[in-house]
């Protein structure tokens, strides 16, 4: 559960906009369910007080909506960012993507996230409604006539249990407290990929990207993906959005986006948080991290503005393409 409260964000976003130093407010509002949190664009006092959300399913990163945001709206827009969206923030900062001066930025602490996906293969579907308690979820669903208590850390989504830090690094205001960069884990599952034969993997990855149904989530979620016309839909690329007629079309699509946001992913993990089929699509790109790590030193996207990624910094003690291979060799 988290320990800020609703209050606490909703009295502070109505006061900035009454004051007018904000025009808008950039939250989480309600959907249908309790679960069903939207990014919701607040411009009045009253729609805060009635719409405004603060749970534990308030995982989105709005860091991406600014770039489109701060170009609608005149005037400041106030945005709420969890630790792990500064990140996203200053990347996109460096990138230019959006004007820093029409962002009034105020960060909240997390206690880390719940996955809607594990409380309903614990508590099962028809999910009618959740409560918050301090022992846990409270998950009423048509199907039972009892209700099931599951723990916030049964729930707690992949990215929150290898949460790699619990520090702002970009805010004008603060709420709470600040962490540290954490100690994690999150190159786990990684290197168990790693440790497979080539045709262990491939047969791993063709399984998952098997269910993909290019709906796309994972490219418009994705705070590193703002190019204006996307290759994908482009219809003299070749590789225009449509239904994939093959399986190498699958692989295609999730092969180029891994390139095109490596050295640049943050690792927030909302491509597998908005995937439909429930894909681990954070896994390419922490492949990516991790390699930028052990070929070039340690790098995190987004931990300062105008950092420059070792991709794109190119020195003369950088590693040959040979010298990849022959350090794989030696593994």
């Amino acid at each position: 559960m988290q320990k800020i409260t609703r209050d606490v964000l909703v009295n502070k976003a109505v006061s900035l906009l009454e004051a007018g130093e904000v025009k808008a407010v950039l939250g989480w509002g309600k959907g249908e369910f309790s679960y069903d949190v939207t990014p919701t664009v607040f411009e009045s006092a009253d729609e805060l007080r009635e719409n405004f959300v603060w749970n534990d399913f308030c995982g989105a990163n709005f860091s991406k909506y600014l770039v489109s945001k701060t170009r609608k709206i005149q005037g400041k827009i106030l945005v709420f960012l969890k630790p792990c969206d500064t990140y996203s923030f200053n990347q996109l900062l460096t990138e230019h993507r959006f004007d820093r001066e029409k962002v009034y930025a105020v960060g909240v602490p997390c206690e880390g996230m719940a996955d809607i996906a594990k409380v309903k293969a614990l508590a099962g579907d028809g999910i009618s409604a959740i409560d918050f308690t301090d022992a846990g979820l409270v998950v009423t669903t048509l199907y039972d006539d009892e209700p099931k208590t599951i723990t916030y850390a049964d729930a707690l989504a992949e990215r929150c249990v290898n949460c790699k830090s619990k520090k702002h690094v970009a805010y004008d205001e603060l709420l709470g407290e600040s962490g540290e960069v954490l100690e994690s884990a999150r190159f786990d599952e990684v290197e168990k990929i790693e440790a497979m034969t080539a045709d262990e993997r491939f047969a791993f990855w063709q399984g998952e990207l098997s269910r993909c149904i290019r709906c796309n989530a994972c490219r418009d979620v994705c705070p590193a993906c703002t190019c204006e016309k996307c290759v994908f839909d482009n219809p003299n690329s070749g590789a225009e959005n449509k239904a994939p007629a093959t399986s190498f079309e699958e692989q295609m699509f999730h092969i180029i986006r891994a390139f095109h946001v490596a050295g640049r992913c943050t690792d927030c993990g909302e491509c597998s948080r908005v995937c439909p089929q429930n894909i681990p699509l954070h896994l390419l790109n922490r492949k990516f991290i991790r390699d930028i790590d052990n070929f070039y030193g340690e790098y995190q996207a987004g931990a300062e503005v105008g950092s420059r990624a070792p991709l794109v910094d190119y020195n003369l003690d950088d590693l040959e393409a040979s010298d990849v291979f022959d350090r794989r060799d030696t593994e």
